[in-house]
Formats: structure tokens, sequence, C-alpha cells
């Protein structure tokens, strides 16, 4: 058996579970596959008292614990390196319990103290063919989040979604509607986080499953995901310094389960509308954080000037106004770049002025501040001084001034002209 169906990986004692409780969900599926993971990520059954097992486990190790479902009693356990959630069997039996999962590769269930596998819908034979079936379609509806899940499922493990799960799913998708926004945007970002995920979106767009949170979804906007897959592959051959800082992020305080990069931003820039005001509109429905708003939105606003660059209007004034723009979005920016067709050398020698910090059009810092002004040239406070700093930025992008000192004789000829 793979190491995680051994409790010698697990954070605490056989000995402390019941002898009843069996280990289910992705995590059997996952050891039956050989896939291994960092951080653990247990769920057990028990017919009676998950909430009481929980607690007694969390009190031996001082964990964290907390109740998650007072009603259906599940609890869960947190690690330094991993979470355990128990739950209270549903149903009369551990199979009554396994028949209202979602999809039988995840109906398999381990009893670590004989090490036995209990496999009563064939999950194990799905898992050989490498095929995500549902269990029923009344489990489905009951969750319609199941719907989308299941293309996030089948990307994740590489899978196919056999015929009659993607038609009944079809059927089902104006269920979807019914989700919270938050739980929705988590798959999708899941979709949107690897390439992996573009096949299977575009699978799920064709069965029309995105059709009510993404009505305006088209056949182009699919071709550009896969245009960006492309892209990050190209910037990996060719400038693999850059291309690893898609991977990154904002400084902004990510909770586990969130996907957010800069590569999955470049991708969620092309499934919104290119009308900021709409995209803001939609980014706000998926109820995504502001900050991610933001980034995703300075994707937008600055496409149009990376554009007129790679047509050749490409002065320091209008590369300063790019990386004003764009800010770190500019990450993004570049392989949305790469994807809609603009050569590689044109944004090499905007990447270049990106990853040097002294570059004064990417980079630009005050040689003057308002103080300055206010002191030395004799002006009052108001928006007038704001707009002489942003004057000296370009001067000084575009090479005019260099120093403090050149700042301040250009903008008191630019205050008596």
């Amino acid at each position: 058996m793979s190491s995680v169906l051994s409790p010698q990986t697990w954070p605490f004692e056989l000995s402390l579970l019941p002898e009843s409780a069996h280990l289910v969900g992705g995590s059997v599926r996952d050891a039956l596959l050989g896939r291994k993971a960092d951080y653990l990520d247990l769920d057990f059954v028990v017919p009676c008292q998950a909430v009481e097992t929980a607690r007694a486990i969390a009190r031996h190790y001082g964990a964290g614990f907390v109740v998650l479902d007072p009603q259906n009693q599940i609890a869960r356990v947190v690690f330094p390196q991993a979470t355990v959630d128990f739950a209270q069997q549903v149903g009369d039996s551990l199979e009554s319990d396994l028949h209202r999962r979602d999809f039988t590769v995840n109906a398999i269930a381990y009893h670590p103290h004989t090490e036995q596998v209990f496999d009563p819908l064939g999950g194990c034979a799905d898992l050989e063919r490498r095929v995500l079936r549902m269990i029923a379609a009344d489990n489905l509806a009951d969750d319609p989040l199941r719907l989308l899940r299941a293309y996030r499922q089948a990307a994740q493990l590489d899978f196919t979604l056999d015929e009659p799960t993607r038609s009944t799913i079809h059927e089902l998708a104006p269920l979807l509607g019914k989700v919270a926004a938050e739980r929705v945007r988590g798959e999708l970002d899941s979709l949107l986080s690897k390439p992996e995920g573009t096949p299977l979106m575009k699978l799920a767009w064709e069965d029309d499953v995105l059709c009510t949170w993404l009505p305006n979804l088209s056949a182009v906007q699919i071709r550009q995901l896969a245009a960006v897959d492309a892209a990050a592959a190209q910037l990996q051959e060719h400038c693999p310094g850059f291309a690893a800082l898609l991977s990154g992020w904002i400084k902004e305080q990510t909770p586990p389960g969130f996907h957010r990069s800069w590569f999955k931003a470049a991708k969620l820039s092309r499934i919104l509308s290119p009308d900021v005001d709409i995209a803001e509109t939609e980014l706000t429905h998926f109820k995504y954080s502001r900050a991610e708003q933001q980034a995703v939105l300075a994707i937008l606003r600055s496409w149009e000037v990376l554009q007129a660059i790679a047509q050749g209007d490409d002065a320091p004034r209008q590369q300063y106004q790019l990386f004003k723009t764009a800010g770190n979005s500019f990450i993004a920016l570049v392989l949305v770049g790469l994807a809609e067709g603009i050569p590689l050398p044109v944004l090499t020698q905007l990447i270049e002025r990106f990853l040097n910090p002294a570059d004064p059009v990417a980079h630009p810092h005050a040689l003057v501040t308002g103080r300055d002004l206010i002191q030395q040239l004799g002006l009052r406070p108001g928006p007038h001084i704001g707009q002489l700093l942003a004057a000296a930025e370009i001067a000084h992008a575009e090479g005019t001034i260099t120093t403090s000192a050149e700042a301040l004789t250009w903008l008191g000829q630019q205050v008596h002209r």
C-alpha cells in the first residue's frame, strides 16, 4: 500500500482511532494511484461519536480543533503538516455512506486496523481505467458544485469523464447557479491555474456547465486560454528567470486552498469582458478579493498601451505609461501579449527594464518630493503638486533630468512658463 495508507505517516497513533473508523475520499484514491502530497489531508468516517473522537485526538496532541458541522457531526483536527477530518457515517452502514458520494473513485474506503480496501461501487476498476464516473444523478443534484468539480478532478487526475456522467452533468448544469460564488470561484481558479485545466475548461464550456456563471464565454476565449498555456511554455524556454515569476503573486495573504498566481491572473483576464467596467462587475460577482480584482483589471487597462508599443509607439514616455498602469501585473501582461501574438523581442526589451530595479522607466523613483516643491519653489499645496511630480517622473524616464537639482530647476521652468 502507498505510504498515506500507513498509520506510521499520520500525525497521531492508530490506537486512538476507533476500530470502526475508515479512511475515505481523496486520500485513499490518491494513495491507490500512487500520488503523493507534501501535506496530509485525511478524511475518516465513523459510525458514531465523530466529534468526540476528533476532540480527544486534538486534546491528546494539543492540536487545533474545530467543529465544522454540528448537525452532521463533522469535526477537524489541525496538525502542522496535516488536516484530519472526522465525519459521522451517513446512513445505517458504511456502504450506504459511500453510495451518497459524488464519483466512484472517491467512494473507496480503507480500514487501517485490518488494511482492507472496501470498494462496493467499483471505484478501483475506474481508477485502473482512469475514468471519472458518477454514482448517481441525485448525488450530483444534492450538491451542484459537484457538476463543476467533475472537470476539476478530471484535470487534476488526468482522467476522462464517462459519457453518461457528462450527459447527466449537462442536464443538471442550470443547478450550478444556486451555488455560492466563492465555491464556484474555487473550482474555476483550480482549472485556470495549470495548463492541464484548459482542456477540461473547454469540455465544461461545451457541456454548458459554465453558462450560468460565464454566459458570454466564447470559443475564442477558450482558445485564448490554450494560447496562454503555450506562451508560458515559450517564456520558460526563452526567459526562464522571468517565467519563474508567473507562479508568484502580490503580497496578499493567501488562505489555504486559494489559487493565486500571475499565471492564473493572465488566464482569468482572458475569460472576462475586455470592457474594464464590465470585467470589474464580473470579478465582484465571483467575490474575488479587492487586491486580486485590481491586479486583473490592471492587465486589461494596460493591454491597449502594450499594443501601441508593439505597433511602434515605443518611446520611453509610452513605456513609462505601460509600467505605471500595469504595476506588477506586467508579469501577467507579458503572458497575455505573447499569447496574443506580440513578438517576443518586443516583450524582451520590456522584460529587461522590469527586471532592472534601477530602470527609471519601469521603476521610476521620485527625484523630488512635494515638500521640496513647496519649500524650494515656494508653491502652495494643491493638486498641481501631484501633477508636477508626475511630470518630473516622465522627464526622468525620458532622460531629460537625472538628479534632484536638475529636477528642481526643470520644474521651476515649468512653473514659470
